[in-house]
């Protein structure tokens, strides 16, 4: 049985953090392959178009043989709900173990997710740790417990472990805010992202 993980998300740009956290794990779980599934329609928020998006993520995965992007989401209508991600994947993959990559701030909320306690089990869960903020690997861990709890009160079990990655203060709405205040965003994402943000005026008209 094969071993894939999906990373999920809006990759609004997609940026030097994102990629540390799937090469750790591709590598903490002996994972084949990682999946990047940018969301078509984001739920909770507006994204640049998904075209730019996705240019931008194949842009930034095309060195990696164990990376690839997948346009599942642009296969229905409506907003993007990730269980039906994991469902089609499942159809395109089939006889596979399944990971899923979050963040912690993210699969804090996974209980509320849509149809999110059957999605829990369907899974295993890779989560980023938030190590920002005076936070620590401990902390971090004992939320997670806490996500756990919640499930199991309903009678759900769900797998998950903390992945081992260094510090990185980056995330996607301070690269949106540099464009908009026309600062360098020099390695803090890829060139090739860099390259096609400037070519694209992408994020210089707002702050998000």
């Amino acid at each position: 049985m094969q071993q894939l993980a999906i990373f999920g998300g809006t990759f609004d740009p997609i940026h030097w953090g994102h990629l540390l956290v799937a090469e750790t794990a591709l590598h903490q779980v002996c994972l084949e392959k990682v999946i990047w599934v940018p969301s078509l329609n984001p739920p909770h928020k507006e994204a640049a178009l998904f075209e730019h998006r996705m240019q931008m993520l194949q842009l930034a995965i095309k060195d990696n043989p164990a990376f690839t992007a997948s346009l599942v989401e642009t296969n229905r209508s409506g907003t993007s709900y990730a269980i039906n991600t994991l469902i089609d994947l499942s159809a395109c993959y089939p006889n596979t173990q399944w990971y899923w990559i979050v963040g912690l701030d993210t699969f804090q909320t996974l209980p509320r997710w849509y149809r999110g306690h059957e999605l829990a089990q369907m899974c295993d869960w890779l989560i980023a740790p938030r190590l920002l903020g005076g936070e620590t690997i401990t902390q971090s861990k004992l939320i997670c417990k806490q996500v756990e709890e919640q499930f199991r009160k309903q009678s759900h079990t769900i797998h998950w472990q903390l992945l081992n990655i260094p510090i990185v203060g980056v995330s996607s709405s301070l690269i949106r805010k540099f464009c908009h205040e026309r600062q360098s965003i020099r390695y803090l994402v890829p060139e090739s992202v860099r390259s096609y943000i400037t070519n694209n005026n992408l994020y210089s008209h707002k702050s998000e």
